[in-house]
């Protein structure tokens, strides 16, 4: 046994496996990748008395050892390979109690493996509202493991699962006895799968033997080997799968039966029995859906406005307090024209960024996002698209990134491409930036039925249309790729439960400085390039500018000189020459040469773009206005004498990014799913000539 035990928590999915998981680390917790795949990684340690630490890793859950994805497929991995860095001393297999039945499976087959195990019940609360009474100690003796009572959300028996685990890390601990003898399969064959892999645990013999092809430590010729010897002994693992199964459930369901009994002879309907027959109505289903995404973006706008007003101001009031107490220097510029600008662009929307992360933090603990997806299942299945796909695609409101690499669970080839190559079309965090303040811009915020706020419709309308634009290119790529199989999404419904406060609030801490430093980082970079490319002109473009403006306007008065001077300064730099380089292109669409600056760089990532256009008209612009949407608000256009963004402008430039493909890290994650450039090549032309056609027809019909 190493010097920190490694425990191992294994469960069905929804079991509340991460829920102990985070009580047992206290949320200190390490994520990483399982190596050889990119399958997140959740590790942490915990304290199991004064003198003993132990590494809690928390692997996928799953329901047998037999896998059918990627997720599952490491869970197997880790369990059948001694040799792995995370080969655990104890596997506690955490199982619902109120669906005890079924979560046994996996129990038995972890069990003959030979580890020392821990039999783990949860949500016993829900299995006593279920009128259900469970009697742990027949429930030990009859599987031959510790069986522990617990309840993750409120780390109730905690302290004795510790105690439990502690004793199965003595050495005299015994292990549990096998549970199945599978008399069917020959000792001949068991043996000298045993002998040529070193192995003496039967059913980890038959297991290598069946599922050499997912199983990554073996090499090519073990697996040439192994089937060389399944055709010796005619070992149809198919065959033994389906039995094993069926065998298992019939010893298993006599245990469960003698170990849980019905209080009155019946189940009772529960408190999420009665609320699912709402939440899940063909027709109420959708109506409180969208009722609760309506108040979620009505409350983004509402609720995130006064601390987005504070910080706006708090950012220019620096700004101006940097200017008034360092000297006049092309390094003041720099810092305060250069970075503070750009980053004061982006820090103003951490409100409207945490406030969207609570709602998504609350509908996922309390259970209700589990309802969504099975909701949406149905609308999915509806344009050919595989129901597994509604977990990434609910994700990606949140990030691609992390909704891409969930494409894992959906076994189909052909289904899970089409899911990412879709899946960047569903508007993100990184997109609110740009709507909320185009929508700012031309969206009056005037209140509609007393107390609906216009600009949290506009909002709302925008991720609608992202998510219908997916829908239906899944659709067109289902007929292109020719796809005709069926799959089915089953998810374990769980019970509605209260938020954990400590839980969301570390999910939106995490949410928001993901934003700030990883955006930041890209805007600081970004901002340092931009303002030199716009503080340096070719030659003497900038003197010849200057005496362009002064010679023109020789009776202006001299703050309207100076900014007339600065913006004529800013169109002779490089960044200007390169805007009005590709101020052709971008022209049809209403943009001019400063909007196509912002276009190049946040190709780098989405939320640049505001960042971008602040910096620009902080060198460019009018001094008496300080925030980022002022400047955008008094910028005129000097063709028109109008204001440059009309709202045919703002709904073009909203449109092109609803579709457009501007995320450097959303490519990079589809071509490591896809091991291909052809992929992310596709989705970021396809993504992109939408965006500019959409974008076109939205301008011409406005302006």
């Amino acid at each position: 046994m190493a010097d920190t035990p490694i425990i191992a928590l294994v469960g069905n999915p929804n079991c509340g496996k991460t829920t102990l998981f985070n009580a047992l680390t206290g949320l200190r917790q390490k994520t990483g990748n399982f190596p050889g795949v990119t399958v997140d990684r959740k590790a942490g340690l915990t304290r199991l008395d004064k003198n003993t630490d132990a590494t809690v890793v928390d692997l996928p859950g799953t329901y047998s050892l037999y896998p059918k994805s990627l997720d599952e497929q490491v869970v197997l991995d880790v369990l059948a390979n001694p040799s792995s860095n995370d080969y655990p001393d104890v596997v506690v297999v955490v199982a619902d109690a109120s669906n005890l039945k079924r979560n046994l499976l996996l129990f038995s087959q972890v069990a003959d493996l030979g580890f020392h195990t821990i039999l783990a019940l949860n949500m016993v609360d829900v299995a006593e509202a279920h009128g259900l009474t469970l009697d742990p100690e027949l429930l030990s003796s009859r599987l031959g493991v510790p069986v522990v009572l617990i309840n993750a959300k409120s780390a109730e028996g905690l302290d004795n699962l510790k105690f439990t685990i502690k004793g199965e890390l003595l050495e005299h601990a015994e292990r549990p006895k096998p549970t199945m003898q599978f008399e069917s399969v020959s000792k001949d064959f068991l043996e000298e799968v045993k002998e040529k892999f070193g192995v003496n645990n039967s059913y980890l013999a038959m297991l290598m033997a069946g599922q050499a092809e997912k199983l990554r430590f073996l090499t090519t010729e073990n697996r040439s080997q192994l089937q060389a010897i399944n055709q010796r002994h005619s070992f149809q693992h198919t065959d033994f799968q389906a039995k094993e199964t069926v065998d298992r459930y019939a010893l298993l369901g006599k245990i469960a039966d003698a170990a849980v009994r019905k209080k009155d002879g019946e189940l009772k309907e529960t408190f999420t029995t009665r609320l699912d027959k709402i939440l899940l109505h063909p027709v109420w289903g959708y109506a409180v859906f969208f009722g609760i995404l309506f108040l979620i973006f009505q409350s983004i706008f509402s609720l995130a406005e006064y601390p987005m007003d504070w910080i706006d101001t708090g950012m220019a009031s620096l700004n101006e307090w940097v200017k008034s107490v360092l000297p006049d220097s092309m390094l003041t510029s720099l810092l305060t024209d250069g970075l503070l600008a750009g980053i004061g662009g982006v820090v103003v929307f951490i409100p409207q960024i945490a406030f969207l992360f609570v709602f998504i933090s609350l509908l996922e603990e309390s259970g209700y996002m589990a309802r969504v997806m099975v909701l949406m299942d149905k609308l999915m299945r509806s344009v050919g698209l595989n129901g597994r796909s509604v977990v990434p695609l609910i994700s990606s409101v949140a990030c691609a990134v992390p909704a891409i690499m969930g494409t894992r669970t959906i076994q189909s080839w052909k289904d899970r491409l089409i899911t990412i190559m879709v899946t960047p079309l569903m508007s993100c965090s990184a997109r609110l930036p740009i709507f909320t303040i185009m929508i700012g811009l031309v969206v009056p915020d005037r209140t509609i039925l007393g107390v609906f706020n216009l600009q949290g419709f506009a909002l709302m309308a925008l991720y609608l249309l992202g998510f219908v634009s997916a829908l239906l290119s899944a659709w067109v790529m289902k007929k292109i790729l020719k796809v005709k199989e069926r799959s089915f999404f089953i998810m374990e419904m769980p019970v509605f439960q209260l938020p954990r406060l400590d839980h969301v609030a570390l999910s939106v801490y995490n949410a928001v400085k993901a934003f700030v430093l990883e955006a930041g980082k890209v805007i600081v970079a970004i901002s340092i390039v931009l303002w030199v490319l716009a503080s340096y002109g070719p030659g003497d473009s900038f003197e010849k500018a200057e005496e362009k403006v002064r010679t023109e306007n020789p009776t202006l008065p001299e703050q309207e000189l100076n900014n007339a001077v600065s913006a004529a300064q800013l169109e002779a730099s490089y960044a200007g020459r390169f805007g009005h380089w590709i101020e052709p292109v971008i022209r049809p669409l209403g943009y001019d040469w400063k909007i196509g600056i912002a276009l190049l760089t946040s190709f780098a990532a989405r939320e640049v773009f505001v960042g971008t256009m602040s910096t620009i008209y902080s060198l460019g612009g009018d001094d008496d206005t300080n925030t980022v949407k002022d400047k955008m608000r008094t910028e005129i256009n000097p063709e028109t004498g109008e204001p440059r963004f009309t709202p045919a402008v703002a709904f073009s430039l909203l449109i092109f990014y609803v579709f457009a493909m501007m995320c450097i890290s959303t490519l990079a994650t589809t071509y490591r799913e896809t091991k291909s450039w052809f992929y992310p090549a596709v989705q970021f032309a396809y993504m992109t000539g939408i965006a500019y056609v959409a974008a076109w027809l939205t301008y011409q019909a406005l302006k």
